[in-house]
């Protein structure tokens, strides 16, 4: 099938490439195929970096520019595939735009690359943890409906960890993360167990930077690298902020983040030793 229950942004991935790679055959450039659409450059780049879908009509007319309208219906139905919402979208409402446009590039990645400081990763998050924080810190007085959405949206996004050729996750989380009780020492414990049964995953790494090692390059903010095998230079950093998210997309910036992470990785705890810890203060906090 089409769609074979791809998320939109990998539909939109596989699109632009044979877009692109018909572009390329006809020795086209970006800028020559946009004047002769009558597109502007900036709506040319957004399709040929899968930001954006394409339409049924603008699809047809450029098939015959790139020679190969032969294709017009496979690709025709995998364009109409790619502008169907993701299952997040039904939490738009409720949800901040950066976590739904995060889920997004998440769905599409063939890595994952996470530091965090204070709490364990959203997307590792039991129900119950993930509840104790968001009524702590999402808005004011959030609505017992709106914290019961956003805990189902975060159950959801967990799926990413174990579906179909799902990305290679690598978290690494400050000592004080495990330190920290959240809600009670029950559920706190519980979130612990989960994370040395999700470390057991192939694609799953988990490792501690312990307090021993001092001062570190990433005590500052935690942050989240998306990576794309099929396009390095697209790969982006996710920044969650008290106000407002930042993504990050130049490919220099994205590159250092890179770095940071792996010199904090280095100077982490070894996945078997973290998992140790990580059960050692689940059974002090049960």
């Amino acid at each position: 099938m089409v769609g074979d229950g791809a998320s939109p942004l990998v539909l939109r991935r596989r699109l632009r490439a044979e877009l692109r790679a018909a572009r390329r055959e006809k020795g086209l450039t970006q800028d020559q195929v946009a004047k002769a659409m009558e597109w502007s450059l900036s709506k040319m780049n957004r399709i040929e970096k899968a930001k954006t879908g394409i339409s049924a009509n603008d699809l047809r007319a450029l098939l015959p520019l790139y020679g190969i309208a032969d294709k017009e219906q496979d690709l025709l139905a995998l364009a109409r595939a790619a502008r169907q919402p993701g299952w997040w979208s039904q939490y738009s409402e409720i949800a901040p735009s950066g976590l739904l446009q995060l889920i997004d590039y998440e769905s599409a990645a063939s890595a994952v690359s996470q530091f965090e400081t204070m709490f364990v990763p959203g997307i590792l998050q039991i129900e119950d943890y993930a509840s104790v924080i968001l009524q702590a810190f999402y808005g004011e007085k959030p609505t017992e409906e709106r914290v019961a959405a956003l805990v189902k949206l975060r159950t959801a996004r967990r799926s990413l960890l174990n579906g179909e050729n799902p990305p290679r996750f690598s978290f690494v989380l400050d000592e004080s993360v495990i330190h920290r009780q959240v809600g009670s020492p029950a559920i706190t414990s519980r979130q612990f167990r989960y994370l040395v049964d999700v470390a057991k995953l192939p694609n799953v790494t988990i490792h501690v930077v312990p307090f021993t090692v001092g001062l570190h390059p990433g005590m500052a903010y935690p942050f989240e690298v998306v990576q794309f095998e099929d396009a390095p230079d697209e790969n982006i950093v996710f920044i969650e902020g008290p106000r407002s998210d930042v993504f990050v997309d130049d490919p220099e910036e994205v590159q250092d983040y890179l770095e940071s992470f792996g010199r904090i990785t280095a100077l982490s705890l070894s996945p078997s030793a973290s998992v140790d810890l990580l059960r050692q203060a689940a059974d002090e906090m049960a």
